[in-house]
């Protein structure tokens, strides 16, 4: 199943707070009663995908994301593979959608993409134990984009501020619920050419192990989200880009680049 979030393009921007949850089959949203981790009904409501806008998909409590899960990216970075995974936290207010724009800042003069697949919590979990089915934990999967402003990172040492500026976190288009996480292509895509392209099989913690080892570190609730980490390839965006992050079975999430707000 391919779940979203959405209001109509009729609405405008300011609609924002009367979002819906909805249920994609084929070129049809049909509005659920509720989100999809939780007790929903498919309600009698729907719209054309063509009419409706796409939002962020889930408003999570947390973005955890792992760095360095792809041996040829830690390498492009200069770094080893890690002995257990690294993990740092990306802020709830940068999130956005597929089509809203990535806004530069004027702190950094340098800002990569990274494209990663995505796991969107289903149900709450803290320490599992590794007998525990750590797949039943997830809703489903979908595309991120971990925005970077690669000269504070390096700067800082520390990732919280080169990650946490507003719409440093696209992610979308929708959940899909149907996904081998073993064996997705995940690529980038900035101006229509191929940056960035390997399979999730190349990941050096995989979404079971990475789900039970979070969980030991804090508690899990339906609607987080779990950034898997970022192959090979990436590389820094301008104003006037496009950058196009797909997940194989899942679709592509599409972002604008704008030069920072005044």
């Amino acid at each position: 199943m391919k779940f979203c979030r959405f209001v109509p393009k009729s609405a405008g921007v300011a609609s924002r707070v009367l979002s819906s949850y909805g249920l994609i089959e084929g070129e049809i949203i049909h509005r659920i009663s509720a989100p999809p981790w939780q007790q929903w009904s498919r309600e009698e409501a729907s719209l054309p995908l063509r009419e409706a806008r796409l939002l962020a998909p889930v408003d999570p409590s947390k973005i955890v994301c792992v760095g360095r899960n792809y041996a040829a990216h830690a390498s492009e970075m200069g770094n080893q593979v890690p002995k257990e995974p690294m993990i740092f936290l990306k802020t709830p207010s940068s999130v956005i959608g597929t089509d809203e724009p990535i806004v530069l800042t004027r702190y950094s003069n340098h800002v990569d993409y990274e494209a990663e697949l995505a796991v969107i919590v289903g149900k709450r979990c803290s320490r599992l134990g590794d007998r525990d089915d750590a797949l039943s934990y997830i809703l489903g999967y979908t595309c991120l984009n971990d925005v970077s402003a690669r000269d504070l990172q390096k700067s800082d040492v520390q990732f919280t501020r080169a990650k946490g500026f507003d719409t440093f976190c696209p992610v979308g288009p929708h959940i899909e619920t149907e996904l081998d996480p073993c064996s997705a292509l995940v690529e980038a895509r900035l101006n229509g050419a191929v940056k960035q392209s390997g399979s999730t099989s190349l990941m050096t913690y995989p979404v079971e192990f990475l789900i039970r080892w979070i969980s030991r570190m804090m508690t899990l609730v339906p609607g987080d989200v779990i950034a898997t980490g970022t192959p090979a390839g990436v590389g820094p965006l301008s104003a006037g880009d496009t950058i196009d992050v797909s997940v194989s079975g899942i679709g592509v999430l599409h972002n604008p680049v704008h030069a920072p707000a005044s």
